[in-house]
Formats: C-alpha cells, sequence, structure tokens
C-alpha cells in the first residue's frame, strides 16, 4: 500500500500559481515525489518561485526540494506545526539548484508513520 495523496491546481493564472497537497502516510512516506511539473503549467515558464506557504503538519516534517541532478532544499515544514509563511517581501523563495535544474518542486517526507498527515498550500509565481 502507499501513502494517500492528493494535489490540487487552485490557480494557474498568467503570472501566478496556487496548488495544495495533502497526504495520509500508511508509514511508506514520500522520497522526492514530484509536485509541481512546471512543463504542465499554461504558458509554460521555466521555474517558478514560492512567495507564500500554507501549512499543516501531524507526525511528519515536509523538506520541499528543487529538482536537480542534486536535489536543492527550499524550506523544511517542520512536524506538528501549523502555520502561514509569506516571503514576498524579498522577492520569494527562488530556484538556487544547479546542473540538471528542471524547475520542478518535490516533496519528502521525513519522521513519517502510519496515520501521520499533511495539507500544503504553495502559492508561486511563475518566471
Amino acid at each position: 500500500m502507499a501513502d494517500v495523496v492528493a494535489t490540487q491546481t487552485l490557480i494557474d493564472g498568467e503570472e501566478n500559481v496556487v496548488m495544495a497537497f495533502t497526504n495520509v502516510s500508511d508509514g511508506t512516506g514520500e522520497s522526492a515525489a514530484l509536485k509541481v511539473d512546471v512543463s504542465a503549467l499554461s504558458g509554460a515558464p521555466s521555474e517558478v518561485r514560492i512567495d507564500k506557504i500554507w501549512f499543516s503538519t501531524s507526525g511528519m516534517a515536509i523538506r520541499i526540494l528543487w529538482d536537480a541532478t542534486a536535489d536543492v532544499d527550499a524550506f523544511l515544514l517542520g512536524a506538528d506545526q501549523t502555520g502561514e509563511l509569506d516571503f514576498r517581501c524579498f522577492g520569494g523563495i527562488n530556484n538556487n539548484s544547479g546542473a540538471g535544474k528542471t524547475g520542478d518542486i518535490l516533496f519528502s517526507t521525513v519522521g513519517h508513520s502510519s496515520g501521520d498527515v499533511y495539507s500544503v498550500v504553495l502559492h508561486m509565481r511563475k518566471k
């Protein structure tokens, strides 16, 4: 069996993308799971930057990763936390990955066990 995951695109506009992600873990967890495929977004951007994150985690943490030959951490959402993070005041979290950069965003769960859950909403700006 695998974690029960869902991805929902709330807005895919000319400049902004808002996507929601959920996971109910069976203990398997996610490892570099593709969450934002920039090639599937309207307007074919080459990458996105993260402007805001709304999140709730119960029992597990989430590593948000920029996809590249060697994935690069964009942000870590701690276990058992709820919050709203706004990065717009300094221009958002830009993709700083190097070789093999795809522009995609991946999630890896950390410390997951059966029954753990997360809910994440990303507000991103197309580049």
